[in-house]
């Protein structure tokens, strides 16, 4: 196979910005099916389905946090058979990667049908919100097949440096969505069951085209059935770069549970307000997710192709990407935050209780980035435990203790609790920068 993406050559900030553009699209598109599913929501029914919505979305978001582990590190292992040029090894490891897939995809579906009422309670998902959000949760769960495939199809697209292709696919899927979104909703009047249904759909034919197009990309994956095996070397190659970074996306998403569920008991409209703020955290966060999972394929190439210098000046262009794109929503949300509130809903209450949590909570955009970008980083170069401790570390003995501190002193300050999260990230910085900077890596004196 020839790498027609090569990383390993040229300018570097040229290649970042060429691979991340494509990327930072398809995350955009990617986080349009959730906003497009709030939107419609917010236009065409009530706040208990506005909530019904949030809180569902926070127990779907469980299952992308499990599947990125499997998805990145199959990009990374990729990148760096890329890297190396080792052709049958990316076979091989595509074919893992998609069997793989397959498994797990339906042991999350049945699990999360099978949980989705028990998550939900614990949630403190608002009554009047509680069985249209159960809906909204097994709809969904029903479309996990598809989206755990398309997302390995799309791992392995970008561990090879094609980000072009996963972004014109999900582009296709996102107006499936749309259009499904208004037909079942605005038209049908299915409310809740409406916009799952069309979230479901729509991964389904991305799935479908992400095959079709991985199987035009000759000489990467044959699609023999041979090929579609579990190769137990690979395996344990995915496992020990995966596991760490699905804990870690798990544990992280778990303190954003506990959020959720902590204003949840501040009723419908808190539940609300937080929910709308849940859709522009994505949309604010996606220089920096963008940023480290383009960090994590380029590092990995460059260090299968020997050049852990060239690594370096991604991550530190990688940065200044993220932190500059990121300012323009916080600057957004100092400015204005009732017109960012306004877009998903026009509820009076719901304002009023979501704009001192944007104020708060948007100073995360800026701290995120460059935690992320590091994260990415040495993601790229196989060391997931380090993330994994510190990003558990972050979620279970920083972020959800202060979350439950700030709702025990001021339940009726949102500003307060919006805030516990810039804060976490800020100090997560810190400490990673210092093991970047200082910790002894092999030979070398640093990983920097």
């Amino acid at each position: 196979m020839k790498n027609q993406y090569d990383l390993t050559e040229g300018s570097v900030r040229i290649a970042l910005l060429r691979f991340s553009f494509p990327l930072l699209a398809a995350n955009l598109i990617q986080a349009l099916y959730g906003a497009v599913d709030m939107f419609v929501i917010g236009r065409y029914a009530g706040p208990e389905s506005v909530a019904a919505v949030a809180s569902g979305t926070q127990v779907t978001q469980i299952i992308s946090s499990v599947i990125t582990g499997l998805t990145l590190a199959g990009m990374i292992l990729v990148g760096t058979y890329a890297g190396r040029k080792r052709e049958e090894e990316i076979q091989k490891t595509v074919g893992t990667l998609l069997s793989l897939s397959v498994l797990v995809s339906v042991i999350l579906t049945f699990g999360m049908i099978l949980s989705a009422k028990t998550v939900l309670g614990l949630l403190k998902t608002p009554p009047e919100a509680f069985s249209q959000a159960k809906l909204y949760v097994v709809i969904c769960s029903l479309g996990i097949f598809f989206l755990c495939g398309y997302q390995s199809v799309h791992a392995v697209l970008r561990g090879t440096g094609d980000s072009k292709g996963p972004m014109l696919l999900i582009a296709l899927s996102c107006l499936f969505n749309v259009a499904g979104d208004l037909l079942f909703t605005g038209g049908f009047g299915w409310g809740v069951a409406g916009v799952a249904a069309a979230t479901a759909g729509s991964q389904g034919v991305c799935l479908l085209c992400s095959l079709w197009y991985l199987y035009q990309k000759k000489g990467l994956f044959d699609f023999r059935p041979s090929r579609f095996r579990i190769d137990s070397r690979i395996f344990g190659q995915l496992a020990k770069t995966g596991l760490p970074i699905s804990f870690q996306e798990c544990m992280v998403r778990l303190s954003f549970l506990y959020l959720t569920s902590q204003v949840n008991r501040l009723g419908v409209y808190a539940s609300s307000a937080v929910g709308v703020a849940g859709k522009y955290d994505v949309f604010a966060m996606l220089p920096a997710v963008t940023a480290a999972n383009a960090l994590a394929a380029v590092t990995a190439q460059n260090m299968g192709a020997g050049k852990p210098e060239r690594a370096k000046k991604f991550l530190r262009e990688g940065l200044l990407f993220a932190c500059l794109m990121s300012s323009a929503f916080w600057f957004w949300a100092q400015i204005s935050p009732e017109t960012m509130i306004g877009i998903f809903t026009k509820d009076p209450q719901i304002m009023e209780a979501g704009i001192p949590f944007f104020r708060t909570c948007s100073y995360d955009y800026l701290a995120v980035s460059l935690v992320f970008c590091m994260n990415g980083y040495l993601n790229g170069r196989s060391q997931t435990f380090f993330t994994m401790v510190s990003c558990c570390f972050g979620a279970l003995a920083l972020r959800m203790p202060l979350i439950y501190l700030a709702q025990a002193l001021r339940p009726d300050n949102l500003g307060l609790i919006g805030a516990v999260a810039p804060a976490v990230s800020g100090f997560m910085a810190l400490y990673t920068l210092v093991y970047l900077l200082w910790v002894p890596n092999g030979r070398r004196k640093n990983i920097l």
